[in-house]
């Protein structure tokens, strides 16, 4: 019978966390359906079956560390009948809380709601939840059964269990037996606090970021830019762009564009320190910061100077859905020598990034608003946004940085020197 095995983990990855069975023994399986889902501290990898069969047995438990290529299951052939479950192994299994566990990796012990969850998805009553719903059920104490399911293939999306948990509490029968003693109790009142621990992939942009600001000598320089030129040109050929591409013409395309023109023009901003050495890249990989439901990713656009506004469109479009389903993969987000953020999409008016590890400098983006500038020697209304670049200033001086910065704005105030290559 074939083994189930954690997927190959990338170099920089030593382990992970098993976060949810979708499958219990015993149930059948089709080819490419996916069994389980385990968290690393970039992404999150979906563990397939390999051909038809019967998922025979679980050796890894929900919050089990697991490492790279380990064996978690069997699956066995068709019709197969699951062996019975050692007792240890039926106790272990209503044990860690999905997906988290403490730092030296023992599985934290669950609260009392988070076994309800995991009861609940285990049965044949209600469907697999995805980790953003299963928080939800579990921190809400739902029953995952009585939720209306609006997502495809009857599935619950987490707008439905967010709907289920602000709703009125129907009244719940006593319990037969006494529940066990929660890990980390909720308070009522109006002071409630709740302890949960750091998913995996939390941990470790804590600890980027931690790293980077002992490491780096960062400085934040700022400017503002007029965007009116952009958004003319944007209102201008957005119907033309969307018919011929498919996808709709947005600001971060010009500004990826601006950056790696003004990244070819100071190749300081774009390297990186190795030791006592600095890399100068000949390429331009630049990362993109995306919300997501498991905290900040930066997916990876690769040889941005050789893409279209179009492509490059398109490939942040594909981001932002993988990010939200939970698909982007270790590929994605592998590399990069400079980064973008655009905390605008959510009101900041202006911020200090901080930069992404071993890269060297990051543009901060923020909410475009309207207030009163001089032009020409006449006050008029226009549409501006502040930019910040934080810099490394061990390789990056404060001239170059103000240079840099200053080059994108001219871009951007004038975007036709971009298609003209300017």
């Amino acid at each position: 019978m074939p083994n189930i095995n954690v997927p190959v983990f990338s170099e920089s990855v030593s382990e992970g966390t098993l976060l949810s069975w979708n499958k219990k023994p015993g149930d059948s399986v089709k080819r490419g359906e996916v069994l389980a889902e385990i968290e690393t501290d970039k992404v999150v990898l979906e563990v397939t079956a390999l051909q038809d069969g019967v998922l025979s047995s679980v050796s890894a438990q929900e919050g089990d560390t697991v490492l790279s290529e380990q064996v978690i299951g069997v699956l066995g052939e068709a019709g197969a009948a699951a062996p019975a479950a050692p007792a240890a192994a039926q106790d272990a299994a209503a044990g860690p809380v999905a997906g988290e566990s403490t730092a030296g990796g023992t599985a934290a012990q669950p609260d009392s709601s988070s076994q309800s969850a995991q009861a609940q998805q285990s049965s044949g009553n209600a469907p697999a939840l995805s980790p953003a719903v299963r928080k939800v059920v579990a921190e809400n104490n739902l029953d995952a059964s009585q939720i209306p399911a609006t997502g495809p293939k009857g599935n619950i999306t987490k707008q439905d269990a967010v709907t289920a948990a602000s709703a009125p509490a129907a009244p719940q029968a006593p319990a037969s037996t006494p529940a066990a003693a929660p890990a980390a109790p909720v308070q009522s009142g109006p002071r409630a606090e709740q302890r949960v621990p750091m998913t995996r992939i939390r941990q470790r942009i804590a600890e980027r970021l931690k790293d980077v600001q002992n490491t780096a000598a960062i400085l934040t320089t700022f400017n503002e830019v007029n965007m009116k030129p952009a958004m003319d040109l944007r209102k201008k050929y957005q119907d033309l762009f969307v018919a011929k591409h498919g996808v709709k013409l947005g600001f971060m395309s010009l500004f990826v564009r601006a950056a790696t023109e003004a990244l070819k023009a100071f190749p300081a901003v774009n390297a990186s320190i190795d030791g006592k050495d600095i890399v100068y890249h000949g390429f331009y990989d630049m990362g993109i910061a995306v919300a997501s439901e498991r905290g900040l990713v930066v997916p990876i656009l690769r040889d941005t100077d050789q893409l279209s506004l179009a492509d490059i469109e398109k490939a942040i479009s594909g981001f932002a859905q993988k990010a939200k389903a939970g698909k982007l993969t270790m590929e994605d987000m592998s590399g990069g020598t400079f980064s973008i953020t655009n905390g605008g999409t959510f009101g900041s008016m202006m911020s200090t990034p901080i930069i992404n590890a071993p890269q060297s400098a990051i543009l901060g983006m923020h909410n475009i608003i309207e207030r009163p500038i001089a032009q020409n020697g006449q006050v008029v209304i226009a549409p501006m946004m502040y930019l910040a670049l934080s810099y490394d200033h061990r390789i990056i001086d404060g001239k170059e940085a103000v240079q840099f910065l200053v080059t994108i704005k001219n871009y951007l105030e004038d975007p036709a020197r971009i298609l003209l290559d300017l």
